[in-house]
């Protein structure tokens, strides 16, 4: 797994041996030697991780990392802050700065590198839904910037079965108002997994009832669990379980004896973490929402309606999971609509799309999908419906929105009425292969044939069954 780092270091010698090191396992390096021209660089070259030394002239590690970390632009990037500082204290205070990890020199490779393979699939997944954030922010769906939250309130789960172990790590969490729970064995961490949505799991790889990293993979494989950041504990022998608990896909870890401090921090990182790809993911479902639906009547938008109507036309005769079936089509229309804008103005007019889109909701099949097509224009798709039956619905709907109260201003009521037409696709026969486009087109011509005839009224397509429905007026 390739990836781009920057070395952040004042002594050549150091910059030199480590990107040798990264360079040998394909990692593309680039080196600065302050802090400041690693704020720039990192904001201009957009590394997949940060190698940052503490001790450096001028900007130490520390301030470089706050800043890092309060930038819209690099906020997202992994730290690893390196130093010769081997102090528990230090250690918390490059975690406070927001650093994801605090590596003491002289560096053991092997442990860095399965920390990098980590923080680049992290890396990678925050780029992807960052991307798709933006996307949605440059839309004007989403907006402002995300200030790290607390992490009070979260839920943490203690997988531990040694008292003497739980005590203090529970007391540390607490202490920062995180909601500890504790399982004593793999199993019971599962079943709690699974009916709580923790925001962290800490796993004790001493853990003696079951099999600590059988539990992570299973984390790891299942979709509802993928995202749960999961901290390791362990003591200074169990250091080939940290590794490949990192090759199972373990987010941060810390040696016993356990520091509560470094508890803290380390969990308060992979918390607020979480809660940033949450809110990521929050973006993204909304942006899906607006692509699909209408925000003046919550009715999807026309892109679904065209979309999901050539899909269920386009299903083939022999499918097995989605035989093909009739569908039918409504377009309506609002009479008269032009009207209610100019006498009481847009605002009556949406809100009169609205009580009708209401109408459309509370009178229709959970299945019958309804979309708002444009303007004063709704459309309907009715899979598994004969034209009889669709016109059945239809007129029902006339009539509702006939007799619907609407008050465009107080101690007013004005008559909305709707025109229909209905075409129909059936399940065999020459207009078995029709198109989308061409059953909305023989709906519209059906609506028109509404309106021509003096609207309110609903009219079958003439292509699809002889005969319609009219409530003449």
């Amino acid at each position: 797994m390739t990836a781009r780092i920057l070395i952040v270091d004042d002594m050549p010698a150091n910059t030199r041996i480590l990107a040798a090191k990264l360079e040998a396992e394909y990692y593309q390096v680039n080196a600065v030697h302050d802090g400041m021209t690693a704020l720039d660089r990192a904001r201009d070259w957009q590394p997949d991780i940060i190698l940052l030394d503490v001790m450096m002239p001028g900007m130490d590690g520390y301030e470089t990392c706050r800043q890092l970390k309060q930038s819209d632009a690099t906020l997202h990037i992994p730290v690893v802050m390196i130093t010769a500082l081997g102090e528990t204290n230090e250690r918390v205070r490059g975690l406070e700065a927001g650093a994801d990890d605090f590596l003491v020199k002289p560096v053991d490779y092997e442990t860095l590198f399965a920390r990098l393979k980590s923080l680049v699939r992290l890396k990678r997944l925050l780029d992807e839904w960052r991307m798709r954030g933006a996307t949605a922010r440059a839309l004007g769906m989403e907006g402002g910037s995300f200030d790290p939250p607390s992490v009070a309130g979260a839920h943490a789960l203690v997988v531990e079965d040694a008292d003497r172990n739980i005590a203090p790590a529970m007391a540390a969490l607490q202490a920062d108002g995180i909601i500890a729970s504790r399982a004593s064995s793999t199993e019971e961490a599962a079943a709690m997994i699974q009916a709580v949505p923790f925001d962290l799991v800490v796993l004790s790889l001493s853990l003696k009832a079951g099999d600590p990293l059988r539990l992570a993979s299973e984390l790891r494989a299942a979709e509802s669990t993928q995202a749960i950041p999961l901290l390791l504990i362990a003591g200074a022998e169990e250091r080939e379980r940290i590794l490949r608990g990192f090759d199972l896909g373990a987010n941060d870890w810390l040696m016993r004896p356990l520091d509560p401090n470094e508890l803290r921090a380390r969990a308060r990182n992979q918390i607020r973490r979480k809660f940033y790809q949450d809110r990521l993911r929050s973006d993204i479902d909304h942006a899906l929402e607006m692509a699909l639906t209408d925000p003046l009547t919550g009715c999807y938008n026309q892109r679904y309606m065209l979309r999901h109507l050539r899909s269920l036309l386009a299903v083939r005769p022999d499918a097995v999971t989605a035989p093909r079936q009739d569908v039918s089509l409504m377009m309506i229309d609002v009479d008269h609509f032009k009207d209610v804008n100019d006498q009481w103005g847009h605002p009556v007019g949406d809100r009169a799309l609205r009580a009708i889109a209401e109408q459309l909701r509370g009178r229709l099949r959970a299945f019958d999908s309804i979309a708002r097509y444009g303007g004063e224009e709704f459309a309907v798709v009715m899979p598994g419906t004969q034209p009889q039956a669709a016109l059945q619905v239809a007129e029902r709907l006339r009539q509702e929105i006939e007799r619907m109260a609407f008050a465009p201003a107080p101690g007013v009521q004005h008559r909305l009425t709707v025109s229909i037409g209905i075409a129909h696709r059936p399940l065999s026969g020459e207009r078995a292969d029709m198109q989308a486009e061409d059953l909305v087109r023989e709906a519209d011509s059906a609506l028109y044939l509404a309106k021509h005839a003096g609207r309110n009224q609903v009219r079958l397509s003439g292509l699809a069954a002889p005969g319609a429905v009219a409530a003449e007026r």
